[in-house]
């Protein structure tokens, strides 16, 4: 007799549960793929900056990401055009066009615009033909991917000299013409010595923050615009600014342009910062070719040579100043006087508030690196120190700080008056023979 045996059914597994995130996770590459430019998600500008100066106008474009772009020029009349892929018409965008200022030597205007679909154009209305340069910034600080245009003149202009060529040029004797008898010159007057004063970082480098909200690229631009108008009433002594504006110079164009002036001292003004809000007192640097005198020294460095990755350089155009800039590193006649003059400096500056080191420390320090004129680096104090913040804010100590650099400058050259020098664009010249 056959049986039937009756065996129990396999229960099926069910499939595993996918949430509506996940899913949508999985299928977000094939969307994308599938999606025009016009649909795709567009990335917004999240801050836009101007800087104009006389040498160039900055404009900065802040972004959560790096974007497609694309500069050029148009004649009659003369405008820049940008055209910025797959950005959205963000509100901070569309506030750029207010950022223009009269008195900007070179954008007359700006207008902001949806081009095309996935395209927005950004026109600058120009004052002038330009020589644009566009590149692109990783993130670094409190910044994000930025799109940087800088706008320079066809024929660059150089304040500096044109500055330094007005004081040296004698005023005509109206009794005698412009020319004078025959027979009948002037004697010579004495050679001006010419100091090269930089105030730090400026522009997208706001330099150190201190709790009160003081920026050190203002308190430096301030005590050096003091300390100019000192040096410029002394009778053997003229200054020329490095920067003298809300603008990024470039650290080895910060030497370049002391050396264009064929500058007999540098000195670099600066506010120092520290983790720690107790950190406090004045100190003095020179350059050292066998590295920092201290761990602290080190991390300054550092600190000061980053000032270009936040400010900001374009690292695809060849730098035209590195050969005549960095000609000999071992420079130890000059790091020497650098030393005498900084030590004459800080001997002042005890007199105005506590130092923090009582001898000239030493670090490689980018802008310290002209390789023929003393160069000292002046951290006038703390910013980073509540006390001392609200003393780099009031204007009669800036004063008194302008004043103290100066007494360590004439006392430094009351002991080592400077000898002649060959003309720069001489020595410039055997450089680029070489």
């Amino acid at each position: 007799m056959h049986r039937t045996v009756e065996r129990p059914l396999r229960r099926l597994k069910r499939p595993p549960r996918i949430s509506a995130g996940r899913l949508f996770a999985a299928l977000l590459p094939l969307l994308l793929l599938l999606a025009s430019p016009a649909q795709a998600a567009e990335v917004p500008v999240t801050a836009v900056r101007v800087w104009p100066a006389e040498e160039y106008t900055r404009v900065t474009l802040e972004l959560p990401v790096q974007v497609a772009y694309t500069v050029f020029t148009l004649e009659d009349p003369h405008r820049l055009v940008i055209d910025l892929e797959g950005v959205a018409l963000s509100p901070a965008l569309a506030a750029l066009p207010d950022k223009v200022t009269a008195a900007d030597p070179y954008i007359r205007g700006i207008r902001v615009g949806r081009f095309k679909p996935g395209t927005v154009r950004v026109v600058l209305d120009l004052k002038q033909q330009v020589n644009p340069q566009a590149f692109p910034l990783k993130p670094i600080g409190e910044y994000g991917h930025r799109l940087v245009v800088d706008v320079y003149p066809l024929t660059p202009v150089d304040p500096l000299m044109a500055l330094l060529m007005k004081k040296e040029s004698p005023a005509p004797d109206p009794g005698r013409g412009e020319q004078g008898p025959a027979g009948s010159r002037a004697p010579e007057a004495k050679r001006l010595i010419t100091v090269a004063i930089d105030a730090g970082h400026g522009g997208e480098d706001p330099g150190a923050r201190g709790r009160r909200g003081t920026l050190e690229k203002d308190v430096t631009l301030a005590i050096a615009r003091k300390l100019k108008a000192l040096v410029d009433k002394e009778e053997n002594l003229r200054a020329a600014m490095i920067r003298d504006g809300d603008y990024y110079i470039p650290l080895h164009l910060r030497v370049a342009k002391a050396r264009k002036v064929n500058a007999d001292l540098f000195v670099s003004i600066h506010a120092d910062a520290f983790i720690k809000p107790h950190a406090r007192g004045s100190s003095v640097f020179a350059l050292s070719e066998r590295g920092a005198t201290s761990a602290a020294a080190q991390w300054l460095a550092k600190q000061e040579n980053d000032a270009d990755l936040i400010g900001g350089v374009n690292l695809d155009v060849p730098d035209p100043y590195l050969k005549q800039t960095l000609l000999d590193l071992s420079q130890t006649a000059t790091i020497a006087d650098s030393l005498k003059l900084g030590r004459a400096v800080l001997v002042e500056l005890g007199g105005l508030n506590v130092l923090h080191k009582e001898e000239v420390e030493q670090a490689g320090f980018a802008v310290l690196k002209a390789p023929d004129i003393p160069s000292i680096l002046v951290e006038t104090a703390f910013i980073s120190n509540p006390e001392e913040e609200l003393k780099l804010r009031d204007e009669a100590y800036q004063d008194k700080m302008a004043r103290a650099i100066l007494a360590g400058v004439k006392r430094y050259l009351a002991q080592n008056p400077p000898i002649a020098r060959p003309k720069l664009a001489q020595s410039e010249a055997e450089t680029r023979e070489r």
